[in-house]
Formats: C-alpha cells, structure tokens, sequence
C-alpha cells in the first residue's frame, strides 16, 4: 500500500507542472439559429405571494448577462466572490421588472416609480403585506427600495448604501414599522491597497493537530486578504423606520447574519472574529453568536466558537459546540440550538448524536431540553407551546425521523414517521404553515389534523398531492392529487376554511401558470397566462422512457425526438446521452422513476435537449444510479456499474429502435463529466464525449470528493483506480473537455481539464480543449453560452453524426 500511495504522489507531482496547449484561435462562435432562439427565450418569471394571500408579485427575469456583466470587478475572499463596486455577491441573479396581481380577480398592475434598469434581489413582505422591500443594485452600491402595494407605487427608502456580500438580510419587524439590515460602514474610509512589497512571508503550520479538510476553493491567500476581507465583510447593523431614518444599532463588525425574535424586541447577532483561516472558507471561521436588545446592547453570548478546521471528514460531522441557532417560530423571544452528544464524530460511538434545547427570554434560566436524538439535529418547526415538530437525520444511512414534541410541556417526544429520506415513493411530504398577523410563520394544525405536499413521486413520474395526516393516529387523507395530462404542484394556501391553494400548472406544451384551486368543488380558475417562450420546438417530442439494466435495476430517462420524426423513414439517429452518477444505499431507492411525463417542454439549452433540433436522439437526465448495499459502499464498484448503466442505455435505445448503436455520444457536467471521462477510458461503448467542468485526477481531492467520505489514505486504490487521469493511456474515444477559466466548485479546478488534456493528449489520444474565459462553475455570459452550443454540435457532427 505505501508503495501505492507513493506512485500516486508521484503522479501527482508529475501532473502539476505547466502545461502548454497546442492553441486553436476561433473567436467566439454561434450555432443554428433555431438553437439562438431557445437560449435567447424569456425566461420563466417568478412570484411571491403576499402574507395574507390577496395579492402576487410576479417576477421577470432577463436573458443571459453578457461577457461585460462578467468581466465586472470581483475578489475572492473565503469562499465567498462578490463584486467591491457595489457591496453583493458576484454575478448575482436578479430581477428586472415587477408586476402585482390580485389573486381574487386576477387583474394585473404595473408598479410606478421602479428604479431604471433595475436589477432587484432580496424581495421580502412586510408583516402586514402593505409593503414589499427590496435591495436594488447600482454600479456603485446597493440601496434599500421598498413598494406601496396598495398605491402601486416604488420608491427609495433610504439613501445608506447596504451591504448584501452576504446576500439579502431584510428583517421586518412584527408591527410592519421597521425593517432591520446590514449597512456599508460610512466611516471605513478607502479601501486597501495591496502594496508591492509584501509584508511578510505567508507561513502556516501544523504541529500534530489534525485538520483534515475538503479541497475548497476563493481562500484567503496573504495579510492583503484577510485587510480586504475586514474591509468589505465588515457591516453596521441597523434599523430603518418608515420615514427612512436609519438607527445604527451596536458597533461594527465582520456581522454574517441577523435574525429578529417575533416580537421584535432582540437581535440574534453572528460576528466572525480573528484571526481568520487560510485552510478553510469563511462557514468554519471562529464566530461568537451573541443575543442584542433592540438598542444594541448585547445581552446573552449563546456561544462562541473556534475555527473549525479540525474536523473529521464526514457528512454527519459537526461542530461540538452549540449550532443551528434561530428563534423558535411560534414563541416572542425563545433561542433553539442543539449540541453534538457525541463531541460531533459521528465515528465515535454513542447513544445519543444530538441533544436540542430552548432558552426564552431575558436568557437567564437553565436551558430546557427538548429532545435527545440518535442522528443529527434537521430543524424544529412549531404551532405553539403544545406542538411542534422536530426532524432528525443520519446521512450515512439515508434515514430520517420525525418527532412531535410539546416545547413548554412535559410530555414524551411522539414518534411521527420513520423513514429513508431517499426514498420518493413513500415521501409523507412537508407540512403546510401559516402567517399570523405578525407576520410570525408557523405550523399549520387544522383541528388536529397536518396539511402535507409532496412531489408524489411513483412509478408513472411524480404526480404533487396534498394530504390531511392525524397527528395522533397517523391516519392519511389525500384531498387532492395531480391528474394528467398535467402536473400541477400546490404553491401555496390562500384560504384555509374553504381550502383553497395556489397553484402552478403547465402541460407538454403549455407553460406554467398561476391558478387557484378549490378543493371544495374542485374548481380550477386561472390567474396569469403566460405564451409559448419558444414555439419553433413545439413538434419535439419527450418521453419518460424506462427500461433495465443487466441486474434488473429499473432505470429511466427522458427521451427527446427530433420535430417530425418518423421511425420508418428516418431510421435509427445518432444519440447522446447526458446524465449525473447519484449514490444509494439500496437498489430499490435507485430504482424509482423522477420527473413527470406531463412537465411543459421548455427545450434546455444547458442539456442536450437542444441537439433535438439538429436530428439527434437525446436521452436527458438518465438514471445513473451507483448503488452499494450492506457492507458495500456505492463506489467500491463505481467503474463497473457506470458500464452497466451505460449499456442499458444504449440497448433500449437501439432495441426501441430510435438510435444507432455506432453512433452514440455520452456526456455530463461537474460529476457527470468525470462519468464521462471514466467510462470513456473503460469501455468503447460511445463514439465521442462531452465533459463540461469536471475533476478527474482524486488524488487532487485526496480528503473526499463528491458523497465520498474516505480518504486517499484510508484506500489510495479506489481513489486511483476512480481517476479517468490514470487511465488517460486509455482514453482513445473523441473527447470534449469545457471548462470555465475561473470555476469556483470545490475540487474542479480549471487545472482538472488541463491536465487531462495534456495526459490524453501525450498518450495520442483525440482531445479538445475549450477555457471559457471569465466563466465560472456554471457558464452565463450568453457569449459563452453560444460558443459552448457551437463546439457541442461541431464535435457530435464530425465523431458521431457523420462517423463511419
């Protein structure tokens, strides 16, 4: 084994050199028109319902930003990109217009006074639902607006710039006077400047302590850094009135979260604290969580917290201190947090994982316990002193359970369901609440009874529901279930006596809208009625198609055909097959059926349902399931299983007689491109491939990768034998490696293609190799967007619609 893990260090070592690429000078290149038109369609809006479910705000989004929008200034910092002009995160998605539709009529409304060009984010109501608050981005800085819902009417509310690098932190309070938020400090002065000479040496160390942790990346890298991240992360928390007063509240600090009690009158404050980690992002930096009073004074420190660097690796690991931290939903002042029992190693043996307490205000007593848990704290969830729900989870084993407790009383946590969570067919779904004047939401309880929705996923695709559960007996009632030739899903409850929903239905072709149903009389009546966003793909047909693999594993996929297709006359196509590898602990899990046959065709240009309009088979979202049962783990046979899902695959395809067996093409984004590369380089099934952004050398990731919880070291063969790079000598199939020149995911660095590159190219294989400037994980720039379309087609053309 030693002499294992050394070859790997040295291939590693080998690996990490520059590479220089023989480059191919295109420019920016554009595909068909008709595939133009579905990246260039309008994009779906979105709507948030009023609290008290008379009025809709709808949402309009743009199309895709443009390489100007990207090459907009940004720092890296901890983890987190934001954009220094104007206090957000980078290249955040925004909204360009707003619209108000009365619920009870239907009728729209223009809202007056929206800011020019304006790019909104963070929409939140007001208690009362007379006012909608929202932050605007300008070039130089973020402002607070808010909306007259009743007049129609925007305006700016106050002219502080606010600081949103955390994203939206808009808190009303009870009453609907104030809103609380994080400001830019007005007295930070200039930012800093790195200078030429540098301080100092970066130096870290370890001495024996053991900090394993997950390749991240965006770390602070110097003393430059950490300057810029005080300076940038660093907010006053304040509290704006109706008039547009602001009431600065504590002093300044690298705050990263508020939250409000319901009755408005404490503050519960997260303030990260130094010295800040170079290992890991900002979400394991040493942190005090401390309650205010509604002048700012701190009044009770609930915790304070060291860096978290010396983990364990695991997804049930946890901080040994207090966490998941927040107000009890239903009570005016009272603090719910949970503390690992077993010091958080879920390795280390115990009775009890997580112990949740509440404490109420002023803070001075005992906390109370709640609840003792076997698995992991998820979140509590109540409808008053009484009732309450509190879920706990076990990733290892894919278990959940949920429990009804009686937070002010003393009765027995109730055992509500047991279950595992991967399991679709049976999901219960997640109850329903309500919003009480104060704009507290809580659990609803309709005479004794849980309202629940779920996906209602089955053998014939998923099919929402809503149910009626007894919350003593168990006892079920489905009131209400969605009925081809549609999906519909409930969106939210307008009217509890008469049980009415909002909902949101679509067809093949027809888009999703808003409606109200009745469950009384079962009526239906709509509310928008949005237009074919691109009617030049109607006559491309979809098909949720399943079919087996070698083991009798059930699978699925959908299956997209050309417009006019005819199996007669134009015979078997050329295919391509995109999927993602998802992990499972049994097969019956694996087997079940996602997706509805009835979902609008919205044709994606992000998967290759586009390739539909250039006469190509397409095999969408195709079940890649890698199992391990028992003692098993999933990727102790990952090679093998991703070859036997393949196989299937292409066998229904060409039984069904709709594809070409020699004329076949696999590919897949992040882990779906390291499928890619892996079956690519062990099989000759496939006649090219497309790997977009993928990692593929795991001794680059050595303490984890993707659900992966062993370590290079724990079992140096797997992580070997699970990297397309050490069998790039085998990788003679056409392959298509895209990546973005600034990804930002953990573990696919650009260097991931790169490398690959120079591997499969060194050992005469047929490669190519696009950097996608500017471009993160995932491509926006509509530049981009179009070039990643062009080379997509130009490859599948040449190696596989036009192959021998």
């Amino acid at each position: 084994m030693a002499r294992l893990i050394s070859a790997v260090a040295l291939l590693c070592l080998l690996v990490s050199s520059v590479a220089v690429a023989n480059p191919v000078h295109t420019g920016y290149q554009q595909p068909a028109q008709e595939i133009i038109d579905i990246v260039d369609a309008a994009p779906a809006p979105g709507a948030s319902i009023s609290p008290n479910g008379d009025v809709l705000l709808i949402l309009d989004y743009p199309a895709l930003p443009t390489l100007v929008d990207l090459a907009a200034n940004e720092y890296r910092l901890a983890g987190m990109r934001i954009n220094p002009d104007n206090q957000t995160m980078s290249q955040s998605r925004y909204v360009s217009s707003f619209r108000l539709l009365n619920i009870a009529d239907g009728s729209s409304r223009d809202i007056r006074g929206l800011p020019t060009n304006m790019r909104a984010t963070g929409m939140s109501w007001s208690p009362d639902g007379k006012t909608i608050a929202f932050l605007n981005m300008e070039e130089n800085g973020t402002y607070l607006w808010r909306i007259d819902v009743e007049r129609g009417r925007a305006s700016q509310w106050t002219k502080s710039a606010v600081n949103a690098v955390w994203g939206s932190q808009l808190e009303w309070s009870h009453d609907s006077q104030s809103l609380y938020t994080l400001l830019v400090d007005s007295k930070r002065g200039a930012a800093p400047q790195r200078s030429r000479v540098p301080a100092a040496p970066v130096v870290t160390e370890s001495r024996g302590r053991s900090a394993p942790a997950r390749t991240y990346q965006d770390l602070l890298a110097d003393s430059h850094d950490v300057a810029l991240f005080d300076y940038y992360f660093a907010s006053q928390v304040a509290r704006i009135d109706q008039r547009g007063r602001v009431h600065n509240l504590g002093n300044v600090g690298v705050i990263n979260n508020i939250s409000l009690s319901p009755n408005s009158e404490y503050l519960l404050v997260t303030e990260l604290q130094k010295p800040y980690s170079y290992a890991v992002p900002h979400f394991r930096f040493a942190r005090n969580t401390v309650v205010w009073d509604k002048a700012g004074k701190p009044v009770y420190t609930v915790v304070e917290q060291d860096v978290a660097d010396n983990l364990p690796i695991g997804f049930d690991v946890v901080v040994p201190d207090r966490r998941s931290i927040s107000w009890r939903n239903d009570a005016d002042a009272t603090l719910v947090w949970a503390v690992a029992g077993d010091g958080g190693n879920s390795r280390a043996p115990a009775d009890v994982r997580d112990r949740v307490y509440q404490l109420p205000a002023p803070f001075s007593a005992e906390p109370k316990l709640l609840v003792e848990l076997e698995t992991r704290y998820a979140r509590l969830l109540a409808a008053d002193g009484e009732t309450a729900l509190v879920w706990e989870r076990w990733w290892a084993e894919r278990q959940e359970r949920l429990w009804r407790i009686s937070p002010d009383g003393d009765a027995e946590p109730v055992l509500v369901w047991e279950r595992a969570y991967d399991d679709s067919y049976n999901d219960p779904g997640q109850p329903l609440t309500t919003t009480l004047e104060n704009g507290r939401r809580v659990l609803l309880v309709d005479d004794g009874h849980l309202l629940l929705t779920g996906t209602g996923a089955s053998d014939e695709g998923d099919r929402p529901f809503i149910d009626r559960r007894n919350l003593i007996s168990g006892e079920t009632e489905r009131l209400w279930r969605s009925e081809a030739p549609y999906y519909e899903r409930p969106w939210s409850l307008v009217d509890l006596e008469n049980k009415v929903f909002l909902t949101q239905r679509e067809g093949v072709d027809t888009p999703p809208d808003f409606y109200l149903r009745n469950l009384s009389d079962d009526s239906l009546t709509a509310l928008t009625q949005t237009p074919h966003p691109m009617p030049h793909t109607l006559e491309i047909t979809r098909e949720l198609v399943n079919y087996e693999r070698a083991d009798g594993l059930a699978m699925s996929a959908n299956l997209f055909l050309p417009a006019g297709y005819d199996q007669e006359r134009d015979g078997p196509l050329p295919t391509i097959v995109w999927a993602y590898p998802r992990e499972y602990r049994s097969a019956a899990a694996a087997a079940q059926v996602s997706g509805s046959p009835y979902r609008f065709i919205r044709i994606s240009y992000w998967n290759p349902q586009f390739l539909a309009t250039q006469g190509y088979a397409v095999f969408d979202a195709a079940t890649m399931p890698i199992v391990g049962e028992g003692d098993e783990l999933p990727n102790d046979t990952f090679i093998e299983q991703l070859i036997m899902n393949s196989e299937a695959v292409i066998n229904y395809g060409v039984e069904r007689g709709v594809s070409d067996r020699n004329r076949f093409a696999l590919g897949g984004h992040s882990y779906g491109a390291f499928m890619t590369a892996n079956v690519l380089a062990h099989s000759d099934l496939f006649r090219a491939g497309i790997a977009r952004s993928g990692a593929y050398n795991r001794s680059l990731t050595p303490f984890g990768f993707q659900r992966e919880e062993r370590t290079i070291w724990d079992d140096p063969a797997l992580y070997q034998r699970m990297s397309p790079f050490f069998a790039a000598h085998q990788l003679k199939t056409p392959l298509l490696l895209i990546h973005g020149t600034d990804d930002n995911n953990s573990g696919t660095f650009p260097m991931q293609s790169e490398r690959l590159y120079q591997a499969v190219k060194g050992n005469g294989g047929t490669v190519r190799l696009v950097m996608l400037p500017l471009e993160s994980h995932g491509y926006r720039a509509r530049e981009s967007v179009l070039h990643m379309l062009w080379e997509t087609v130009e490859w599948l053309d040449e190696f596989v619609k036009n192959a021998e």
